[in-house]
């Protein structure tokens, strides 16, 4: 379907850093895509971020600014941010005005700034997604000029103003949405893991988590000794060390990454992670127990916000991260061994699963400039 009086529709979608926020951001344009195969949606990110890699892998064209964002462990290296700055505007100006897009969306990560600060002083409709329950401080400055803002969560009116607020959720992969179809079986064949054994599937989010893996490494004979199987992913950062501690145990699946993230929670009957938005979303979709270890760096520690939620709501553990080394493997062990907590855990997650989100912000993005679609099954 055509836009009415311009050509197909034209879309920018901003953002990148972590998976967190390239995975919505994709979701998103898929459900555009979906209503509107002749939509033309470019992606806008930060040269040297993993945004670069994953969005031509899932088909979309990107463009990458010279931009970074404020070191806060090192004030001397920020000193040349105010040119790096100054030339992504350049940079946005010339994307927009080439393209001339009939939206840009932000969805958190160091190019939304420009791009949507870019689009709004031009009169193009600009639509903010909020993946935490902290909101990050350049969407909250964007937020007077934006079309609306989609937020993961009721009550962010401290943030936002309260008549631009939607509540849709969190965009989750499709692959996650689909990973019930996939059998416990054939999940933890495909890591060459028995079915006998109960399975604690440990991730630290895209960038790995030493916290974390330090916990497991020295926890690893006692999670052994209880009968448990491990699927470890431990990001890039001493990998080969993990790698080695886990060497000739059948009983561990260990790796940098995955790539089959919908067999990884398939297999798992516990998980360990931080709590990053879209791991959280995952997480409530699949309706795994789980054991938060919120990252204590993330921007206003919004990962303990996010994890608190559902421990205040019965439907996930927490450990602190200084508290990892001497609570996470008790704390698991106790959990693998609790059918009843874990039970009552996957009930009450469930009800913070979103499986629309994708579909909600589209609808409300096609709806706010006036471009009608076809009704989707």
């Amino acid at each position: 379907m055509k836009h009415s009086s311009d050509g197909p529709l034209r879309l920018v979608v901003a953002g990148g850093g972590t998976g967190g926020h390239i995975f919505p951001a994709v979701a998103i344009a898929n459900a555009i895509k979906k209503r509107l195969p002749d939509a033309q949606i470019l992606f806008v990110g930060a040269k040297g971020k993993m945004e670069m890699e994953k969005v031509p892998a899932a088909g979309y064209e990107i463009v990458g600014l010279d931009i970074a964002g404020f070191n806060r462990s090192s004030l001397i290296k920020n000193w040349s941010l105010p040119f790096k700055l100054l030339k992504s505007f350049w940079q946005v100006r010339s994307i927009l005005k080439k393209m001339k897009p009939h939206a840009a969306i932000g969805v958190g990560g160091y190019s939304t700034f420009p791009v949507l600060k870019a689009a709004q002083v031009k009169g193009i409709p600009t639509f903010i997604h909020e993946a935490n329950s902290f909101a990050g401080k350049s969407n909250v400055l964007l937020a007077k000029g934006a079309t609306k803002v989609f937020t993961a969560i009721d009550g962010m009116e401290a943030f936002f103003p309260a008549e631009k607020i939607v509540v849709t959720g969190n965009p989750v992969r499709a692959a996650i949405k689909g990973a019930a179809s996939v059998s416990r079986e054939e999940a933890l064949n495909s890591f060459g893991l028995s079915a006998e054994r109960k399975t604690v599937l440990i991730v630290g989010g895209s960038l790995g988590a030493r916290s974390i893996n330090e916990a497991v490494r020295s926890g690893l004979e006692a999670l052994l000794d209880a009968d448990l199987q491990l699927i470890w992913q431990t990001g890039n950062s001493n990998a080969t060390v993990y790698a080695d501690a886990a060497k000739g145990k059948a009983a561990v699946w260990v790796s940098p990454f995955i790539n089959n993230m919908e067999a990884a929670y398939a297999a798992a009957d516990v998980v360990v992670a931080r709590a990053g938005a879209m791991t959280v979303a995952e997480l409530s979709v699949v309706q795994k127990p789980v054991v938060f270890v919120p990252y204590p760096h993330a921007a206003e520690d919004h990962q303990t916000v996010n994890a608190q939620r559902l421990v205040t709501a019965h439907a996930a553990l927490m450990v602190k991260d200084s508290e990892a080394g001497a609570s996470l493997v008790p704390t698991v062990l106790r959990l693998s061994a609790d059918e009843n907590e874990q039970q009552k855990l996957k009930q009450h997650i469930a009800r913070f699963g979103i499986t629309d989100a994708d579909e909600r912000v589209a609808t409300e993005i096609l709806s706010a400039i006036n471009i009608p679609t076809p009704v989707t099954a």
